[in-house]
């Protein structure tokens, strides 16, 4: 799992080619640390056929924003640099995460 921040973003995200995911979380959002284990697995699951990454949105906010990241958590799959698709707060659960992996593979 790759560590984003405001430096790094646009390179492993926006300029990267094929499938990135992205998990926005911060450090108040305990919904976000419940359910990063799980995205841990995924990533353990998956990391072969898509990059797994995350942002801990309270070190870049301007960023999140940007992203229209307007809840959290938040896990985006991104394609070539543009966001396809992306489930958010309630519906961010473990079932609906793998179910949008699986759309893209």
């Amino acid at each position: 799992m790759l560590e984003l921040n405001k430096e790094n973003f646009e390179s492993e995200v926006l300029e990267a080619e094929g499938y990135v995911l992205v998990d926005f979380w911060s450090q108040g959002c305990e919904p976000c640390k419940a359910l990063m284990p799980s995205v841990h697995e995924l990533a353990d699951k998956y990391g072969d056929k898509l990059k797994f990454a995350a942002l801990d949105t309270t070190k870049a906010r301007r960023l999140a924003i940007k992203q229209k990241v307007l809840g959290l958590p938040t896990i985006a799959i991104y394609k070539d640099g543009s966001k396809v698709e992306e489930v958010t707060k309630d519906d961010a659960t473990v079932p609906n995460i793998e179910a949008m992996i699986n759309k893209y593979l």
